[in-house]
């Protein structure tokens, strides 16, 4: 079993769970448990399901033959291919169910959505001609882990769409492309060798990290912007997180970066959850 558990990739599921959380919030007195568990679960499935993706497509391709980061069940000869590829399909499965039941419930538009999201997590690193191979990565992950699932989120539970609410979705894609930022930061040296035109392989390690700070940056003004004066105070609770952040990319711990970036991903969902609910007082 730990074998596969190393495939879901635990540390990536907070990417899923936070634009649901936040959303689901902002809905207020129009929340449904219901639709909120069918939106996590359709969020988690398709995070799992991407990473089999990205485990299977690289690995058959080769690309994480000489990887830097955490092992890969096909690089690693762990588990064969095929059962990687089943185990995406299947994660691509529970998250058609789950979506299925939201287009039923609340709008047929909703099952286009989740079919684009689902060629889009496959075309990442998969098929013939794949995005993530040519610096696009990052603006599907804004689009689709941002926008597309916070907005979707709070659409499902309300049934409308206001600016907060893409400002909110624009914040937690912000957030989430940090993350793919420092994994392709970490990749480098790797990408290049296996031919993979990354972000941060065509524009580098030194504006890439500023991007990263860019991006950082805006999901904090973000959270000014929508938030009341009192709500504002839970930012400090943000700043021991963002001094970590500071220490381990000055001293070029990637590896470290990624894991308190996705600390600092979950807490300022929660923060920020916390003062959307705050503001309904």
């Amino acid at each position: 079993m730990k074998p596969w558990l190393l495939g879901i990739r635990p540390k990536t599921l907070p990417a899923a769970i936070a634009p649901v959380m936040v959303a689901s919030a902002y809905a207020g007195d129009s929340f449904s448990f219901t639709h909120g568990l069918a939106a996590l679960i359709v969020a988690l499935s398709l995070q799992i399901a991407v990473n089999f993706a990205n485990d299977y497509s690289d690995g058959v391709r080769g690309t994480d033959k000489n990887r830097v980061g955490p092992m890969r069940l096909v690089a690693s000869g762990i588990k064969s291919a095929a059962s990687v590829k089943r185990a995406a399909y299947i994660s691509f499965f529970v998250a058609m169910i789950a979506g299925s039941y939201l287009a039923l419930t609340v709008s047929p538009w909703l099952f286009i959505v989740g079919v684009i999201a689902i060629i889009a997590a496959w075309g990442y690193t998969g098929g013939r001609n794949p995005y993530g191979y040519r610096g696009l990565g990052e603006i599907s992950v804004f689009i689709f882990f941002g926008l597309v699932a916070t907005v979707g989120t709070y659409y499902i539970h309300t049934t409308t769409i206001d600016l907060r609410i893409v400002l909110i979705g624009s914040a937690m894609g912000a957030i989430a492309c940090c993350i793919l930022l420092l994994n392709n930061i970490r990749d480098i040296e790797t990408d290049i060798t296996a031919g993979k035109r990354t972000l941060s392989v065509r524009i580098g390690k030194k504006r890439s990290i500023t991007l990263y700070w860019s991006l950082i940056t805006l999901s904090l003004f973000i959270f000014v912007t929508t938030s009341s004066f009192p709500s504002l105070l839970l930012l400090f609770f943000l700043i021991p997180q963002l001094l970590q952040l500071r220490k381990v990319i000055a001293s070029d711990e990637l590896i470290k970066a990624l894991e308190a970036t996705g600390k600092f991903q979950i807490l300022f969902a929660l923060l920020l959850s916390l003062a959307l609910l705050l503001s309904f007082r």
